[in-house]
């Protein structure tokens, strides 16, 4: 990993106390925690759907095909449901820069919910496509609780049919308003992204005009090849410094780069630990996790650990040269 671009971020934000951030985030970020991206061959999301007899793929986030059939969603939501995973580093790091002050908002394409797994305010995320952290009604958009859907992804019986495997049945949530399907109040093919996002992003390019503050905008672990939001990037005013934390340089970063952009390749959860380092918040970052601080080793076992290298060099006679 190229650190010498986590170097120049840290520097950034040293140097510019006011200096807040704004981060830009896709599945990436939740690959570490167990969470399959869609698009990456064979190990994606869309890759491994076959098993839910899907005439395509994104079928199983189509609107039209989720009304025909719910089975293949509630299949995977059973699966991805919040409460199945736990936060990754990189989501703990934006937490840490909510605790100091220094984040401005969280843009996420994800659904997993995992950035309010990591208690980020609410107040600060614009969850693009949507997320599991509530319900709707897809056609009078009355809202339910999370519990409302929840409590239907447990199938209600099994049909042993002769010559056929198990077949897991649903008993569908259904608004008590108008008999449609209730879903979670993620984005489907078909549907508007959330007014919250256009109306935010038209404030926060606003805010990112103040040349005073000299404020930056991270982009991690995102193709950007889902647009709108793949076009946010782009839309950064000139004057405001881009990094990209990916595996792959993609989006506006490719096509347009700018001189300013700090780009360099490697894991969001590397990233995470190397900038905590470098701004000296390891203690916060290892709390959030869960992770305890290093005991410092006493004199004995100090003299312990030094005798068992010794132990493992080759410091015989037979290699010294005679």
């Amino acid at each position: 990993m190229d650190r010498v671009g986590i170097k120049k971020v840290a520097e950034h934000l040293k140097q510019n106390s006011d200096a807040q951030v704004i981060f830009m985030v896709g599945a990436g970020i939740s690959t570490p925690c167990g969470i399959p991206d869609f698009r990456s061959p064979k190990t994606g999301l869309y890759s491994n759907l076959s098993r839910l007899g899907l005439p395509f793929p994104e079928a199983v986030f189509d609107i039209d095909y989720f009304e025909e059939n719910p089975k293949p969603f509630y299949t995977l939501a059973r699966e991805l449901y919040p409460g199945n995973f736990k936060p990754s580093r990189f989501h703990y790091l934006m937490k840490v820069f909510e605790e100091k002050g220094r984040l401005h908002r969280v843009y996420t394409q994800n659904i997993d919910t995992l950035e309010r797994e990591a208690t980020i305010s609410e107040k600060y995320l614009v969850e693009a496509h949507g997320s599991f952290a509530s319900n709707e009604c897809i056609s009078c958009s009355k809202s339910y609780s999370v519990d409302r859907f929840k409590e239907k992804l447990e199938p209600v019986k099994i049909q042993h049919k002769k010559g056929e495997k198990d077949q897991i049945e649903f008993e569908y949530a259904l608004c008590d308003k108008c008999d449609s399907l209730v879903k979670p109040s993620i984005v489907f093919f078909g549907e508007s992204l959330p007014a919250r996002f256009f109306d935010t992003w038209e404030k926060d390019l606003e805010w990112l005009k103040d040349k005073k503050k000299k404020n930056l905008v991270i982009v991690v672990g995102t193709s950007l090849s889902v647009y709108p939001f793949a076009s946010l990037p782009s839309e950064v005013p000139s004057e405001v410094p881009r990094v990209l934390w990916n595996y792959e340089v993609v989006g506006d970063f490719h096509l347009n780069p700018r001189s300013s952009d700090v780009i360099f390749k490697g894991s969001s959860d590397e990233a995470a630990e190397e900038l905590a380092m470098e701004m000296g918040w390891n203690e916060e970052l290892r709390k959030l996790v869960g992770e305890e601080e290093p005991r410092p080793m006493d004199a004995a076992e100090e003299v312990a650990a030094i005798a068992s290298e010794l132990e493992q060099l080759d410091i015989t006679n037979d290699n010294k040269e005679e």
